[in-house]
């Protein structure tokens, strides 16, 4: 988070949980959602916490089918954010493999954690879902 950050409170209704030193200023917290929030960068260090992979490699393992562009934008904006360290070998073709940095490794426990809270709580929002829905849903009429 960016020097503005001063604290992550325990949540007191009607509080932020995140208190910055100005309400302009939003202490980092937006770039890192926006990266950890798109579709594609939570499988990548996912798979890169295994160890270390090779393009293809990474590409057939993240589920979804990822293009070959959306997993270079992907990789790049993660290496540009310091998660992940790209190397390039002097090959013909050349070798690139990706693994992650200290920092992307100091991720994956909270990574993990959302992981297993969305496990544990699967069913309560499936049927948070099924209740919503059936509440919101207009009657059929037939004519």
């Amino acid at each position: 988070m960016s020097a503005g950050h001063t604290a992550v409170t325990t949540p007191v209704p009607g509080e932020p949980v995140i208190v910055c030193e100005t309400p302009q200023d939003e202490c980092g917290v937006r770039d890192v959602l926006d990266r950890l929030g798109d579709k594609w960068s939570v499988y990548v260090v996912v798979e890169l916490a295994s160890g270390i992979r090779r393009f293809k490699e990474l590409q057939r393992a993240i589920p979804g089918d990822i293009s070959q562009r959306m997993l270079t934008l992907t990789v790049r904006r993660l290496e540009r954010d310091g998660l992940v360290k790209r190397t390039v070998y002097p090959t013909v073709p050349p070798q690139v493999e990706y693994e992650l940095t200290e920092m992307g490794h100091s991720l994956t426990h909270l990574v993990k954690a959302l992981a297993d809270w969305s496990i544990a709580h699967r069913p309560a929002i499936a049927a948070s879902h099924a209740a919503w829905d059936a509440a919101h849903t207009e009657p059929t009429t037939t004519a």
